[in-house]
């Protein structure tokens, strides 16, 4: 019998794994979409509930940050997003700009939990191994006046790729949990340890302070402590060391004396870790 590594995700299989108390328990599944995370805008918009989750097989139009193209092979890897209703009355911004980089703390200890693999992260959301990228999360929300009607948290993963798999482009630049590990990995027990993690989170940041939980995610994060140029909007590069998170989850970088000097908050920009 195939290991349950090897074998297409079921609807079943995945909510058969599922501990939460609603990520997941309506669950979307495709062979094939442009993006998780357009299907799952299509349902919110429809009215899709809180915890609504979006699965594909293989994504024709996947994107990351920056509208990058997000490496989508069908059968091998973790495509799925999921619809966050619930939100702040106090707080709503500083939510909102803390939770793409504590979605991806729940990622990474989901990966430790399911695979025994212990990623780092990357500001803002990258999930590494090592110096090779593993995943990345990408936060979309809408708006509808002054209040954010729903976010899409989308996460994509390679799982069970192999190097050779990768595009020459970004073959070296690129792992997966199954190349860092030696062994595949069950994507249906993955996607249900991401959920589990994800909503113990989401509950977390609704009656607690974000900037509370950004230390856990500066214990993981690489680019603390690292020399770093950033790629700023209107095409301005810095250069400098990355000192810390800022309450708002904002990357401060002490630029050098070439970048002007002093202490800048990045509130987003396109960062590479310096050698």
């Amino acid at each position: 019998m195939a290991s349950p590594a090897s074998q297409p995700l079921t609807h079943d299989a995945i909510q058969a794994l599922l501990r939460t108390k609603t990520f997941g328990r309506t669950l979307h599944l495709f062979q094939e979409v442009s993006s998780t995370n357009h299907e799952a805008m299509k349902l919110a918009q429809q009215g899709a509930p809180d915890g609504t989750v979006v699965v594909a097989e293989a994504q024709t139009a996947g994107k990351g940050r920056l509208g990058r193209r997000w490496y989508s092979p069908p059968g091998a890897n973790l495509y799925c997003s999921v619809i966050l209703r619930n939100q702040p009355t106090d707080d709503l911004a500083g939510w909102l700009s803390v939770l793409p980089l504590l979605s991806a703390v729940a990622v990474a200890k989901a990966v430790q939990l399911a695979a025994g693999l212990t990623p780092s992260l990357k500001w803002p959301n990258d999930i590494l191994a090592g110096d090779r990228k593993l995943g990345g999360l990408l936060c979309e929300s809408s708006l509808s006046g002054p209040t954010t009607t729903f976010v899409i948290v989308g996460v994509g993963l390679n799982v069970n790729s192999h190097r050779a798999d990768f595009p020459e482009d970004i073959r070296d630049l690129a792992t997966s949990v199954a190349e860092e590990t030696g062994r595949p990995c069950d994507r249906a027990q993955l996607i249900a340890a991401i959920l589990w993690e994800l909503e113990q989170y989401a509950e977390a940041l609704l009656t607690r302070r974000p900037d509370l939980f950004l230390g856990e995610y500066a214990r993981l994060c690489t680019t603390l402590g690292r020399r770093v140029r950033v790629s700023l909007s209107g095409d301005r590069l810095l250069e400098g060391l990355a000192d810390s998170i800022a309450p708002d989850g904002s990357l401060r970088v002490t630029c050098d004396p070439s970048s002007g000097g002093g202490m800048v908050e990045v509130r987003a920009g396109d960062v590479v870790h310096l050698r």
